[in-house]
């Protein structure tokens, strides 16, 4: 019998090469497995919610592995794998869930953070896009609130995945003001491969008036990558939270 339990992590992905392991490459899937197996002393395979891109930061991010010997003390792992791990990846907890959770496929809903920083900001370097030419808000929130009004998001996904369905339910799509600079939050069901980044840099277009809110709508309808904007920078994206059916995360250990 396996015992499954739930890991949540937070991490700096800069030096990163997104999460999902891949060659030749340091991803932070691959760097927790390894810390993992090192001091549970068997072979650890991890899940995470969700695969963010190369440069992209998560500051609340679930997965879950499998072990063959239950974990004594959660607490103690967390302390553990903290002391063992680099400074740019932080664990918060470990809890034991039935065998059918899953990170990925029980999680409800994921909801993305992308800052803008309007200033020259020496501490915000790695976490924010800097971007200093006007912008109208308002007209950007605008063409957000169509998001709302569609499932097929083609036009906003990276080409030649291997997911099913392009269709997503969004939750929430807004720009707020937060000193200086903007966040533009949205959350959904599921995300596909760069569709925040490719939303934000398509809002950025409608913002500096070179694309209209009906222009916006169309590019959506043309289920076209090509018709959209350019990707916004992963440096200025944030995965912040991950919702699951509430005995999953209420569990204690």
């Amino acid at each position: 019998m396996s015992h499954r339990y739930f890991l949540q992590l937070s991490y700096n992905g800069t030096r990163y090469h997104g999460w999902q392991i891949q060659p030749n490459a340091v991803s932070v899937q691959e760097t927790i497995e390894k810390a993992l197996s090192t001091l549970l002393r068997e072979s650890v395979a991890v899940v995470g919610a969700g695969r963010t891109d190369t440069g992209v930061h998560a500051s609340y991010f679930i997965l879950h592995f499998d072990l063959q010997k239950p974990v004594p003390s959660g607490h103690d792992l967390v302390y553990k794998l903290n002391s063992f791990l680099p400074n740019d990846i932080a664990v918060q907890r470990c809890w034991p869930v039935s065998e059918e959770a899953h990170a990925r496929f029980s999680a409800t809903s994921r909801t993305y953070h992308y800052f803008i920083t309007t200033e020259k900001d020496p501490f915000s370097i790695e976490t924010a896009y800097r971007y200093t030419l006007p912008l109208d808000v308002d007209k950007m929130n605008e063409a957000a609130e169509t998001l709302f009004q569609y499932e097929d998001f083609t036009s906003f996904s990276r080409l030649h995945t291997d997911v099913k369905t392009n269709n997503c339910k969004i939750y929430q799509a807004e720009w707020k003001r937060e000193g200086t600079g903007l966040v533009f939050v949205v959350k959904a069901d599921r995300f596909l491969r760069n569709m925040v980044r490719a939303i934000v840099g398509t809002l950025l277009e409608v913002g500096k008036g070179k694309l209209s809110v009906e222009g916006f709508q169309q590019i959506i309808e043309l289920q076209d990558r090509g018709a959209a904007g350019a990707s916004a920078p992963a440096h200025g994206l944030f995965l912040v939270d991950i919702e699951y059916p509430e005995a999953m995360i209420n569990s204690k250990m």
